[in-house]
């Protein structure tokens, strides 16, 4: 089985972000391709793929074309029924599929307000009542899912499902704006920023930068609320410590400093990803 999954900008799109979580938490391979989204060029880059129009968008052995996250995550979850992508007790099945639903099709407010944004943390967003009610409403779901099925970890149904992906940029939303949630909803946000797939994400969408930054807001920012990556930067000389990049096993062309320490890459992205947020990365982390 092939699969190809066309996203948009990482640091942006939310339905992408959610998308990929789907394979990457399952350990399903995939080739990512990137579609235009901010660049002009989405119609033109989905027009093999029709009739779909959106991101992001799944191609199966170049061949059964799926869009929609939610028809996504059912096909996955048909197609890999050994991979858990949904609780395997019956009730929490039902809720988990129930609270996925939910957050597909509903909390517009908190959607149009407050649009996915990976950069930064604003400081000073005042919420909506519509934004607050979604707020409410979310914590009503989040409790619910904890205290009845999360005994296993921390996850809203314990281990992994697919509603976390689902929910991954609901947390996003609430860290990037500063909203107001109670403890147990600030717990799942501050889980879903650790997450290492989460922050592979994230540094993969920091090597892109803008000019006008989308969505953006006249507000003051502070430093994303995720953990602090480890200090590190592109440099131009020096001698690498490895032979070879860590995720091609090519020729190094690019090098970073990590803390003092110099290692090399065989282009720009898989430098810059890294020098991002070092840790995240299972094959980088090895060398240290």
């Amino acid at each position: 089985m092939g699969y190809e999954l066309f996203i948009g900008d990482q640091s942006f799109s939310s339905w992408s972000l959610r998308g990929w979580l789907l394979f990457e938490q399952f350990g399903i391979p995939v080739t990512t391709k990137m579609v235009g989204l901010y660049d002009g060029t989405m119609t033109e880059d989905l027009a093999a793929l029709a009739p779909a129009r959106l991101v992001p968008t799944m191609r199966i052995d170049n061949e059964i074309v799926v869009g929609e996250t939610l028809a996504m995550a059912e096909t996955l979850a048909e197609r890999h029924p050994t991979a858990g992508m949904w609780p395997s007790d019956p009730a929490a099945r039902a809720l988990a599929r129930w609270v996925t639903s939910e957050m597909h099709a509903g909390f517009g407010p908190l959607r149009n307000d407050c649009p996915m944004q990976l950069l930064h943390q604003y400081e000073g967003f005042t919420p909506s009542e519509s934004v607050l009610k979604d707020l409410a409403r979310i914590t009503e779901l989040f409790t619910l899912a904890r205290t009845r099925h999360g005994d296993a970890g921390p996850w809203l149904f314990g281990d992994y499902s697919i509603a976390d992906a689902f929910y991954a940029p609901v947390a996003a939303r609430i860290a990037g704006h500063a909203l107001p949630v109670n403890d147990l909803v600030q717990t799942y946000v501050d889980t879903t920023l650790a997450d290492p797939a989460f922050r592979r994400w994230r540094a993969m969408g920091l090597t892109k930068s803008y000019d006008p930054v989308p969505y953006a807001m006249d507000l003051p920012t502070r430093a994303w609320p995720g953990p602090a990556p480890m200090p590190a930067h592109a440099i131009e000389t020096g001698t690498p410590e490895n032979d070879v990049c860590p995720y091609s096993g090519k020729e190094i062309t690019h090098l970073g400093s990590f803390d003092g320490r110099i290692f090399g890459f065989c282009n720009a992205f898989c430098r810059d990803k890294t020098v991002n947020d070092p840790l995240a990365w299972p094959k980088f982390a090895a060398l240290l």
